[in-house]
């Protein structure tokens, strides 16, 4: 379903050329989950942003399904990104004046979803999560863990195809952390692509397969990940 080739990504701050990925190469068939380890400043979180469409690269190509990423415009970039990615992000990135369920409706109704449906939608998509007495609540009135849960739910409002997650667990304990990770599992069985960006190797236990990265190369071990220069 996802599939990259020869992916380079280069940043240019100020007079520095910094190389955050370097000929990429990867395949990720539908309805697996795989993990993305290395230290940090190994172009882990380079690599989800492109296969989310957040970013272009450099050089190389990325498809989803066999449609080239890199060709569609800024416009169609953010539209499958509505309808066909959902994001998990470590720091939740809920907005504090809104209640959980105005946080999920809120990604629909910028694409123009009817609010109606957007309404129903993350009703639904709150009572997947085990949330369904939260929905009025805001962040602040929600556990660290219950965040998580409305941060997945927002992902997943909209059904889609790819489920992309920067360091999920993060800033949990590991009881709770366990249960967000027991959802990606739980979304993987449903058919859903699954993609973590992770450094807790019992996170990457659970994947199909593991992808070691250090300084913006595959290598084939965790232990070539972490060595020092």
């Amino acid at each position: 379903m996802i599939a990259l080739r020869g992916v380079c990504k280069t940043y240019r701050p100020g007079t520095r050329e910094v190389r955050a990925l370097r000929g990429l190469d990867l395949d990720v068939a539908r309805g697996a989950f795989a993990a993305i380890m290395g230290p940090s400043g190994s172009g882990k979180s380079t690599l989800l942003h492109l296969i989310g469409c957040l970013d272009r690269p450099t050089s190389g190509e990325i498809s989803l399904d066999g449609a080239n990423l890199s060709r569609l415009s800024s416009d169609e970039r953010a539209e499958l990104r509505a309808r066909r990615i959902g994001f998990v992000f470590q720091k939740f990135n809920l907005i504090p004046n809104l209640s959980a369920l105005e946080n999920i409706e809120l990604p629909m109704l910028l694409v123009s979803t009817r609010r109606s449906e957007a309404r129903a939608k993350a009703r639904c998509a709150l009572e997947r999560v085990g949330l369904q007495e939260r929905m009025g609540h805001r962040p602040a009135e929600l556990s660290g863990g219950e965040q998580q849960r409305v941060a997945l739910a927002r992902a997943l409002a909209n059904e889609p195809d790819v489920i992309l997650g920067d360091e999920p667990t993060g800033n949990l304990d590991t009881e709770t952390g366990g249960q967000v990770m027991a959802l990606f599992v739980e979304f993987k069985g449903q058919g859903k692509t699954v993609v973590v960006v992770t450094h807790n190797p019992e996170v990457a236990a659970l994947a199909d397969f593991v992808v070691f990265m250090r300084d913006g190369k595959r290598v084939d071990s965790l232990e070539r990940a972490q060595r020092e220069v």
